[in-house]
């Protein structure tokens, strides 16, 4: 970390509210992973793999990553190398190190918001300082590229994007995408591109280029949590032409976790080869599910403001009425046993919103259960 300072970073809020609920409630309705797959599932995809897996030598492996993994992830992208991929520890360990070598005390940082927290906050704790790029669903949680082209600075270094978006599955128009890369081209900034849910656009029409293969200083991350529904793996990535910047991180991952977990690659580049039997299947599963949120929120519009997402396994709908959303959540999951997760974990300008997540099998269960707790505590017109 540049600056010589001791790193002061908050609590993950959106963690730590898991850490009281996840294991406790037994309806999950607000995950942001897809339905996941048995280690069994993943071998009966190629005859032989469970003979493989068995004899796989659990010594380390590559610091960067098996060549045969950054190969399968390599294809995901249109421009990219597999000496052009680095792994990681899930997509959390890339980020942290991201912000620790391309960021320094003093640095400015534009983050598309609401966001995942160590997207704003991480950079926060270098000691940059960090302008929100927010969106408002009065607005269907669009982009404002006005707003992104007045808020640059002389010291800003990256501009952190993430779509599809987490929480509310919103994806930018493609003339944006290649602005902002016109921008980091014309002001010299860093663009840092959460792709998790890339793969999962409804309409494959709306699905937009990786960052990476557009711009040459820009860097895409990946994970096999989100779209492939393999959070167990603990596998995520960077992919980027920009070589500094890969070489910085790979550097930095020496004093981390070093290399990763060798069954974990092992599966992960299984997996990665029948790609789109595990996307199809995800898929389904959201399509499936997508139907009965629409109608669930159409006979509760009197309670509920509702978008549909454009892509994922997630939304960010929000409560009508004076009740916050945080209150709404608690009494949710303390009297139901239903997990919501609340807008305020993302900010005080969402106090009304909460994250809903769809990608699981058992959702028609949690819904059933969340529509006889709206029967008991709300009056129906």
């Amino acid at each position: 970390m540049r600056g010589g300072t001791k790193m002061q970073i908050p609590a993950f809020k959106l963690e730590r509210y898991f850490a009281r609920h996840e294991f406790s409630a037994p309806y999950l309705l607000c995950c942001s992973d897809c339905e996941s797959f048995s280690v069994g599932e993943i071998l009966e995809m190629e005859p032989g793999a469970a003979e493989k897996l068995n004899d796989l030598q659990l010594g380390y492996t590559e610091s960067k990553g098996g060549p045969s993994l950054r190969k399968e992830i390599a294809l995901l992208y249109d421009r990219i190398d597999p000496d052009q991929v680095l792994v990681h520890t899930g997509a959390e360990e890339a980020i942290f190190i991201f912000m620790n070598v391309a960021l320094g005390k003093g640095d400015h940082v534009i983050v598309h918001w609401p966001c995942y927290q160590s997207l704003g906050d991480v950079a926060k704790s270098i000691g940059c300082d960090v302008t929100r790029w927010e969106t408002r669903e009065e607005n269907r949680w669009e982009l404002d590229i006005d707003f992104l082209k007045d808020h640059i600075r002389k010291n800003t270094k990256a501009v952190v994007i993430n779509c599809p978006h987490n929480p509310t599955g919103y994806i930018m128009p493609e003339d944006y995408s290649h602005e902002v890369s016109r921008l980091s081209q014309e002001h010299g900034f860093i663009i840092f591109s959460d792709e998790v849910y890339r793969f999962l656009e409804y309409d494959e029409r709306d699905r937009l280029p990786s960052l990476c293969d557009v711009n040459d200083r820009a860097v895409s991350l990946g994970v096999m949590s989100k779209t492939f529904g393999l959070p167990g793996l603990r596998i995520g990535w960077i992919a980027t032409k920009n070589k500094a910047i890969y070489n910085r991180m790979a550097c930095f991952k020496d004093y981390t976790t070093i290399c990763n977990s060798a069954p974990g690659e092992f599966l992960s580049s299984l997996s990665l080869k029948y790609k789109e039997q595990l996307l199809n299947r995800n898929r389904g599963i959201i399509a499936g599910n997508l139907e009965l949120l629409n109608r669930f929120f159409e006979k509760h519009r009197d309670i509920f403001n509702w978008q549909m997402p454009k892509a994922g396994p997630i939304a960010f709908p929000s409560l009508k009425g004076q009740e916050s959303a945080e209150e709404f959540c608690e009494n949710l999951v303390r009297e139901a046993g239903v997990l919501l997760i609340p807008g305020t974990l993302y900010g005080p300008a969402y106090m009304k919103n909460f994250r809903i997540g769809f990608g699981r099998k058992n959702l028609p269960e949690c819904l059933r259960q969340l529509e006889r707790y709206l029967d008991q505590t709300f009056v129906q017109p």
